[in-house]
């Protein structure tokens, strides 16, 4: 008889469960898989079991007045599970810790007398009972779990997904017990590499993600677990990291440093860094240097304030001695080369100490010259990363630098080579930043200071940064990966170009003109790239003259060069030429109407070369038409229908595929078409059938392999965007309108038929394209809806490809500028599902400024027909901008998406002010006005608005008087907003701010005044 803290019962009598068991089997290959389990239990009501075969048993079993219910596994007759409803055993009523297990592994009168005593005595036998929720995991063996990592790397598909669907099963069912499992796989030195490194990697996805609202979850789901649960994980991860086995070390760090990055700053672990640390005099080299890595690894998720200072040191200290020459183990020096490189963010004190930076210093330019290039190599990532985190403190040891950096590039390895070339483009792009910010106010006593080390450094930088263009490799042209020394020194001799100006200019083209006519490839490669490179920085005044010396040499060469790779540097170099030279803004261009149809004639001819050739002509291309923008007339306006015939051709050659040459043509294609004049308007009204049978031709292809899908889908792509750029050309004139107009059914039939493809990159182009044609067709566009609103709504619904939702929402924009009250019929919809998007977790960040915005449109579009939505849409709002306003800007990626958050909000306010305005249902705002004004005054208080936040609260503050009127004057009167923020508005530099101000200014004394 069983004593459980309440009455004695019967229970074979009062159930017959009790003799009748019911039973749950499972099948398998392996007889370890084979096996019957049984439910037991008085008033047992099982309303389901849910089984998935395999090595993995999940049951879903819901039971009612439950009181316990025993598992018996009669393979292995002492292996049972008792399990007690948590509301049982803690009198909570809740049913949030439904996944409690007890699980015992002994005879079935051990178990109950084991838990018997646990059991409160003052439980009701009639008390309400809840669904329980678990997985079979204690009979999932510990070679189970490892046979089912291996089968999750398996080359066949079929095994594959079962073993990761069981892996899913298991950790979306008991999640403890999941995590569990993979610590100690990842732990146990008996367990093959590959499930070691696949445990890990679970393990450590469980703890992050790249999208910030799921890396939230994630966080805040490791904190929830039970200490116990989180105290044996760390412990199998601090146990892995003195294993013999060098990916299951690598893989534990990376595991640990995460675990790190969340309770760390929740002051838990506290201990762990002191641990590791006690590692580092350990006499196995292995268990040190996967110390350090760990250290290095912690370093890379932590924030340093999250580390005192005390710690910091320790952990510099024994980075930089793991550094030292004097370190035997080679493999110790790496890892502690590279742990500095992830500690550096930490040594901000260090670095202001003199003979601690003087230290920091010697060993790593000492670890530069080591025998061992992975040693080498790391030590100049960490010069890069010295060079952009302390650049003020690096002068007096730039001559060593330019010494040991020399001497890598002409003579070490290419990847230590590399890293000494990015040494100086870092210190550029510093420059650069501190240049820019400060222009031409930039003094000595500016906060950041300018140490012009590139322009001290130009008279031996530029001569070694040449001779690397000379190292350039046979097939670089045909490989869009390639990364190579004269590549890498082609990009920082542009960087130099921009940092120093016309400087540069007489350093380089005695190398030029040396070079451009020798018979080796090598050396006319090198000088046309040396050339190109330099086009960015330099004044027009001291480039023009050069260029236009060079300009008929280099025309020539593009069309008679013997080699290749000088014809694509040369056409490469032409589009940078017409990218920087050549546009409505220079006084003086390279391009006349006397030798424009002698480029055209040659970028048309080289179109017909080699793949890479043909691409980088049609890029020069795309430059001269984008040069023409502004322009009342072209020269190419003769020429276009050969242009547009030549660039079609393009797309249709058997090799378009590769060297992105296709893509390439119809770029250029496009910005022909964007930047063509009124007098070419009908050869784009004959280009769009063409277009559009283009699309329809894949469309009807039947029976694709997936390689040929994949290039249908991008084909598909191409032509979309296309379609786009016409519709917006004709659309945008009155004059061209009507010649299109009688093509819209037909491309909106196209678009609905690219739409059931169901491929993400063509979906985001016909979403543009069909924004396009909303606003080229307007009000009448409304008879499309019935067909596309379907498309419309897939695509707000679509998470997963969340660029795909951004565009659509934006495509809700240009719906409601084209239809504005007659889309009033679908906005319940529409409405919805904005509100949903914005309350999701799972949508990325990006999409939701843009949705903010998208309700302002409707709002503008539907007048007060919006009444019906304030009640969820004001108070959504209310809450986005109390957090936007507040938000802490951590880093700058922070507070720009800060920014766009609150130009979305203030959007949708200026929408929904103005869509009331002069409308009897005005009064309807009156109690959202004091959170907008407060919101405005607190965004002028936080001071770190954007120009583009500041136009549209400006723009906003007048919206609230002109709609609001006489009836905002008191709050008016008692913000900040309206005085001090207005004034600052109306004395801005940016025309822009300052216009909205001025208006702004008007309505507020309009409102005032009554």
């Amino acid at each position: 008889m069983l004593r459980l803290g309440f009455p004695t019962r019967n229970y074979a009598a009062a159930s017959p469960l009790r003799r009748l068991p019911f039973r749950v089997r499972t099948g398998g290959a392996d007889p370890f898989q084979k096996r019957t389990f049984r439910l037991f239990g008085p008033k047992v009501d099982i309303l389901a079991v849910y089984l998935v075969t395999g090595a993995i048993c999940h049951s879903f079993v819901c039971l009612r007045e439950f009181e316990y219910v025993i598992v018996e596994n009669e393979y292995n007759k002492n292996h049972k599970l008792l399990f007690f409803l948590p509301g049982l055993l803690h009198q909570d009523e809740s049913s949030s810790n439904i996944d409690h297990i007890l699980s015992y592994k002994s005879n079935s009168n051990q178990i109950l007398d084991d838990v018997a005593g646990s059991v409160p005595t003052n439980l009701s036998k009639s008390r309400p009972l809840y669904c329980m929720h678990y997985s079979m995991h204690p009979f999932l063996g510990s070679m189970e779990i490892t046979q089912i990592l291996l089968n999750a790397q398996a080359v066949d598909g079929t095994v594959r997904k079962h073993a990761e669907e069981s892996l899913k099963q298991f950790q979306e069912q008991n999640l403890p017990a999941f995590l569990l499992s993979l610590s100690n796989e990842l732990a146990n030195n008996e367990k093959p590499v590959d499930s070691r490194k696949l445990a890990g990697l679970i393990l450590k996805n469980a703890l992050d993600a790249k999208e910030q609202l799921r890396k939230a979850e994630l966080v805040q789901r490791w904190l929830s677990l039970d200490v116990s649960v989180k105290s044996q994980i760390k412990s199998c991860l601090l146990q892995t990291i003195s294993s013999p086995v060098p990916d299951a070390r690598s893989t534990a760090s990376q595991v640990i440093a995460k675990i790190a990055g969340i309770e760390l700053p929740q002051k838990q672990w506290t201990e762990l860094i002191a641990s590791l640390l006690s590692n580092i005099h350990q006499l196995q080299p292995h268990v040190k240097q996967a110390t350090l890595e760990t250290l290095g690894y912690i370093c890379e998720e932590v924030s340093p304030q999250v580390v005192d200072q005390d710690q910091v040191n320790k952990i510099l200290t024994a980075v930089v001695q793991g550094m030292n020459a004097s370190e035997g183990n080679t493999d110790v020096r790496v890892a502690a080369t590279r742990a500095l490189y992830n500690a550096l963010g930490f040594a901000q004190a260090n670095f202001s100490n003199d003979m601690e930076r003087d230290y920091i210093m010697r060993v790593v330019c000492e670890a530069t010259l080591s025998p061992d290039e992975k040693i080498r190599q790391a030590a100049f990532e960490c010069l890069v990363a010295i060079s952009s985190t302390y650049y003020d403190k690096l002068a007096s040891y730039m001559q060593d630098i330019f010494n040991i950096t020399a001497k890598a590039v002409r003579e070490d390895e290419e990847p230590v080579a590399l890293q000494a070339i990015e040494f100086w483009s870092s210190i550029c792009d510093e420059e650069i930043d501190i240049l820019d910010e400060y222009g031409g106010d930039f003094t000595a006593d500016s906060d950041v200071p300018c140490y012009y080390f590139i322009k001290q450094a130009l008279p031996a930088l530029v001569p070694m940064l040449l001779e690397t263009l000379l190292k350039q490799e046979e097939d670089q042209d045909q490989d869009e990966g390639a990364w190579n020394l004269a590549m890498a020194g082609g990009t920082c001799l542009g960087l130099v170009a921009r940092t120093v100006g016309d400087d540069i200019v007489p350093l380089v083209m005695p190398f030029i003109q040396e070079n451009i006519t020798k018979p080796d490839w090598r050396q006319r490669e090198a000088a046309t790239y040396a050339f190109g490179s330099i086009l960015e920085g330099p004044s027009p005044d001291k480039l023009i003259p050069v260029v236009n010396v060079a300009l008929n040499f280099m025309l020539t060469a593009l069309m008679k060069d013997p080699n290749n790779h000088v014809k694509d540097t040369t056409a490469w170099t032409l589009g940078r030429i017409f990218e920087f030279l050549h546009g409505s803004t220079l006084e003086t261009s390279v391009i006349t109407n006397e030798n424009c149809q002698q480029i055209l004639t040659v970028l048309l001819q080289s179109m017909k070369d080699v793949p890479n050739v043909a691409e980088k002509a049609c890029g020069a291309l795309y430059f001269l038409a984008q040069g023409y923008e502004d322009s009342s007339g072209s020269p190419l306006s003769p020429f276009f229908q050969e242009i547009i015939q030549s660039l079609l051709n393009v797309t249709h050659r058997d090799d378009a595929g590769e060297s992105r040459l296709r893509t390439a043509a119809y770029e250029s294609l496009n910005e022909v078409v964007r930047t063509s004049t009124d007098e070419t308007a009908p050869i784009v009204t004959q280009l769009l059938p063409v277009i559009m049978m283009e699309l329809h031709k894949t469309l009807e292809a039947q029976k694709l392999s997936s390689d040929e899908r994949e290039k249908q889908n991008e084909l598909q792509g191409l032509l979309c965007g296309c379609l786009q750029v016409i519709i917006q050309k004709l659309g945008a004139s009155e004059t061209t309108k009507y010649g299109f107009m009688q093509y819209a059914d037909q491309i909106m039939e196209l678009f609905l038929r690219v739409f059931a493809c169901r491929n993400a990159t063509v979906h985001e182009e016909a979403m543009l394209a069909i924004g396009a044609l909303a606003y080229a067709v307007g009000g009448n566009f409304i008879k499309y809806m019935q067909g596309f609103y379907p498309y419309l709504e897939m695509g707000l619904q679509n998470f997963q490809e969340y660029q795909v939702c951004a565009i659509t929402v934006g495509v809700v924009g240009d719906l409601c500028r084209a239809l504005e009250d007659k889309i009033l019929p679908i906005c319940d919809g529409i409405m919805t599902q904005l509100l949903k998007n914005l309350s999701s977790n799972q949508l990325h960040r990006s999409v939701k400024p843009p949705i903010f915005s998208c309700l302002g449109d409707i709002a503008l579009a539907i007048g007060e027909n919006f009444e019906k939505y304030l009640i969820y849409a004001m108070p959504m709002l209310q809450s986005a901008a109390e957090l936007s306003s507040h938000a802490v800007a951590t880093d700058d990626e922070m507070l720009e998406y800060a920014n766009q958050l609150r130009n979305g909000i203030l959007e949708a306010y200026s929408g929904i002010l103005q869509g009331f305005k002069n409308c009897p249902k005005t009064q309807l705002l009156m109690p959202y006005a004091p959170h907008i004004l407060q919101f405005l005054d607190t965004l002028y208080n936080e001071k770190d608005m954007d120009d583009a936040v500041m136009k549209t609260a400006v723009g906003v503050l007048g919206d609230l008087a002109d709609t609001l009127g006489s009836h905002a004057s008191t709050w008016m009167n008692q913000s900040v907003a309206s005085k001090e923020f207005l004034e600052e508005c109306l004395s801005s530099d940016d025309p822009s701010i300052k216009e909205s101000a001025e208006w702004a200014k008007m309505a507020i004394s309009r409102a005032v005044s009554v």
